[in-house]
């Protein structure tokens, strides 16, 4: 399998265990979670397409690294996946860090308790 699939397909693995296992914020339960990623989508695909174009490419992927599957606008299936976990990492650590501060402990370098139970420690 070529790596870029294999890297897309491990980031998006990691992300969703960090998510159910350790930060469990819940935001895979939650509408404003999968509107703002329909969002980001949307211009993921106006940029992605403009950049990946087979036609006129900007940047060009190796047939060798990737799956070779472009849906739409030649947009390779790898780079859905890799935004999928920078966007999904990114709102997780905000929603465990506003709670963090909320429960007053963001600011002391104090562990970090979550409402569902005992989460990672804020850095210092």
């Amino acid at each position: 399998m070529p790596e870029y699939t294999i890297l897309s397909v491990l980031s998006v693995v990691v992300v969703v265990v960090l998510e159910l296992a350790w930060f469990r914020t819940g935001i895979f339960r939650t509408a404003t979670y999968w509107t703002a990623y329909g969002i980001v989508v949307f211009f993921q695909v106006l940029v992605d397409g403009w950049l990946t174009k087979l036609n006129a490419p900007i940047v060009i992927y190796s047939r060798d690294e990737s799956s070779g599957i472009r849906v739409p606008y030649d947009i390779p299936i790898e780079d859905y996946a890799f935004g999928f976990s920078m966007v999904t990492l990114a709102i997780i650590l905000w929603v465990w860090a506003g709670r963090a501060r909320a429960n007053g402990r963001g600011s002391t370098g104090d562990a970090a308790t979550t409402r569902t139970g005992t989460g990672p420690t804020l850095p210092r």
